[in-house]
């Protein structure tokens, strides 16, 4: 009898639990439960993964993207709110501040869903994959409510793209909490595997990212770096996105080249 070839479970391919403070958040919780316990979401994460990683050399695009984003995004949301900054779905519809919780979640775990057919047009294959899966995740909600926060969600997943103009809060506060995922650790797999360009240099100079309680605006995002090649991840790419985000006005960002000196990324580089 011929073996039939293996494919590894979610489980053997080391798929990360999403974890998110709930902070009593019933819907939150709620999400966390369903997202956790779907073999479609995590195998959509999986092949995502593997067209970014094994087979672009990109930077990560599963659970763990998803998982730092996540936890960023509801962070910065939480911030907000302390500040007094009401999220859009309460503005216009009169929903509760849970819900704009619960946007900001649903559209940093599955802003990316496209990419499991194709890199390029990513978000708008994405709002394809994510109106299904919201239509059948979400049936706890009643049909408005569904409708509601599903058109939010689409709108935020969609400005989340380069040329991005997210209309809402919770759209800006995921275009930012995403273009934060921009630390080292992201840039590695791409970077070790020889795939040297700004992109990559710049987002490996990234030490770490904090974001505190700001003197001046709400939120204050200090960025350290090993080496100044960083600053193209903070001048060309995070400045763009928190520019057009709408919620530009809240935010303070600081960048550092930490120690006395500067990390040498390259021990030699030639163009070809």
């Amino acid at each position: 009898m011929t073996d039939q070839p293996h494919t590894q479970s979610i489980a053997e391919r080391g798929q990360s639990e999403i974890k998110v403070p709930s902070d009593k958040n019933e819907l939150i919780q709620k999400v966390l439960d369903i997202v956790n316990n779907d073999v479609e979401i995590k195998t959509l994460w999986r092949v995502s993964n593997v067209n970014a990683m094994d087979r672009l050399k990109m930077p990560d695009h599963g659970s763990v993207h998803f998982q730092i984003v996540a936890n960023i995004a509801i962070k910065l949301t939480r911030m907000l709110k302390n500040h007094g900054v009401d999220m859009s779905i309460t503005r216009d519809y009169g929903l509760p501040y849970e819900y704009g919780e619960l946007v900001v979640l649903l559209t940093s775990l599955f802003h990316d869903f496209g990419i499991s057919i194709n890199r390029d047009g990513h978000e708008e294959f994405s709002l394809i994959i994510a109106n299904n899966i919201l239509r059948e995740k979400l049936t706890f909600l009643p049909i408005e409510e569904r409708v509601i926060v599903t058109s939010e969600v689409l709108h935020a997943i969609i400005n989340h793209r380069s040329g991005g103009r997210p209309q809402t809060i919770e759209g800006g506060i995921v275009r930012v909490a995403d273009a934060l995922d921009m630390s080292q650790g992201r840039s590695r797999v791409g970077f070790e595997a020889g795939t040297i360009d700004i992109h990559s240099i710049s987002a490996y100079a990234i030490n770490n990212v904090e974001i505190s309680e700001g003197a001046e605006k709400p939120i204050q995002i200090d960025i350290y770096m090993n080496n100044s090649a960083g600053l193209f991840q903070v001048d060309e790419l995070l400045k763009k996105k928190i520019k057009d985000s709408g919620i530009a006005q809240f935010l303070s960002v600081k960048a550092f080249v930490k120690g006395k000196t500067e990390k040498k990324i390259l021990k030699e580089f030639s163009l070809k």
